[in-house]
Parts: structure tokens; sequence; C-alpha cells
């Protein structure tokens, strides 16, 4: 299969799909090397996955499609936005929503290596805590 890198669509990837169902894994690390855009999502439903875990997703991305935790982050944060074709969310700056979260890890592979682990300290919406505590100090 050729895929073609450089237009507007995004290949959103569903691993904890195939985790649920026991399906091959999609080749991440071969659209990655192509060029695509890729996005990580959930697809929590009743059917074929029950997981509202991003970070589920983010380790088994990681640990099954070949991504590096750099990738399996953008995936589920700035290429989710644009396969939303949203410019306001999946990342930091100007004219962003300061959707965030805090991780209590010191550093964002945590995701991928600790999976099951609570990690979140605190969760910013529209740049308002929602939950959790603000870091002291």
């Amino acid at each position: 299969m050729r895929w073609r890198a450089g237009g507007s669509t995004v290949a959103t990837l569903l691993p904890g799909v195939e985790f649920s169902t026991r399906s091959p894994y999609p080749d991440a690390r071969r659209l990655l090397d192509a060029g695509v855009t890729v996005a990580l999502a959930t697809d929590c439903n009743p059917g074929s996955c029950f997981t509202s875990s991003m970070p589920l997703c983010v380790a088994l991305a990681v640990r099954e499609m070949r991504m590096t935790t750099q990738e399996a982050v953008w995936a589920a944060t700035a290429g989710g936005a644009r396969a939303l074709r949203r410019d306001d969310i999946g990342h930091l700056g100007p004219g962003a929503r300061a959707d965030l979260v805090l991780l209590d890890a010191p550093s964002h592979v945590y995701l991928a290596y600790r999976p099951g682990v609570p990690l979140v300290a605190a969760v910013w919406q529209a740049g308002e805590l929602a939950a959790g505590r603000p870091p002291m100090g």
C-alpha cells in the first residue's frame, strides 16, 4: 500500500481498539517515515474499545506501533487537532485554548513507560484550573 504525504488527511490510529480486539496494530512507523500526519485517539465505545485512557493509547503506540514517545504525545495532541481541523487546540501559544495537563512525572516519557499509573497532577481547560492542585513554588 502507498501513502501520500503532504495532503490534509490525517491518519487517526486507535491503538485501544487493536488492544481490545486482539487485532494487528497499524504500522505507524511506516506512516510516519512516509511523512504522513498521524493522530492518536481512544475510540471509546462499548463495542470494540471501552477505554478513554489516552495514556494507555500513548503507551500502546510506543510499545506496539513503534512510535517514539515524542511522536505519540504529538499525535495525541497536535495530531488530533489537525485531524479535527482545529488550530485553537493541540498546542500552547497565542490564541490557543490553554487546555493542558500537568504530570506528576519528570518527563512526558512516563506516559508511555508507566501505563496504568495515575500521573495527572492538575488539569486546565481554557486557561482555568479544572482539577487537581497547581504546582507549589
